[in-house]
């Protein structure tokens, strides 16, 4: 299969969109309801951390998918991308902070799933907006064992975008 075709690529592109967002209901299943981790303050906010990136991620695949149909030079939703790049910097500070907090001040069930939701939201924020960390196809790897990490595509779109604007 040509993994340039447009085809290829829409469907790519949709099935990124769809996991992003059926891992959210998926994950709080399996971590909340089958595992069973408590349902406590510091679980839940580094799961909303985990949740914020992944809407994010969802959202950037269906602009992407968006752009490709229209054929239009710029990403749609640009600009609230960009405001998510500084904007999650700060959201992902501060509940990192409320979560290592109470991991110090009660260590357990109640506090260490949320520190790890809240560490992966951190490196989803870096795979999208910064350096991508997810390498998936063959050409990937192929590129990333020939030249190391490559700059995140969202990153990319970003960096047009802002050099396209008056």
């Amino acid at each position: 299969m040509n993994h340039r075709s447009r085809s290829w690529i829409r469907r790519r592109l949709r099935s990124l969109a769809w996991l992003e967002l059926l891992n959210i209901p998926l994950q709080a299943v399996i971590w909340f309801g089958v595992v069973g981790f408590p349902v406590t303050a510091a679980n839940s906010v580094g799961f909303a951390l985990f949740t914020l990136v992944l809407l994010e991620g969802a959202g950037y695949w269906f602009a992407k998918l968006r752009r490709l149909a229209t054929r239009c030079g710029s990403l749609p939703g640009a600009r609230a991308f960009a405001v998510a790049r500084r904007t999650n910097v700060a959201v992902l500070s501060i509940g990192l902070l409320f979560i290592v907090w109470t991991v110090v001040t009660d260590p357990g069930a109640g506090s260490w799933p949320g520190l790890a939701f809240g560490l992966f939201a951190a490196l989803e924020h870096v795979n999208y907006f910064h350096v991508q960390l997810m390498y998936d196809t063959a050409e990937d790897f192929r590129y990333l064992r020939s030249r190391g990490l490559r700059r995140a595509h969202l990153a990319r779109d970003l960096a047009l975008h802002a050099r396209s604007r008056p």
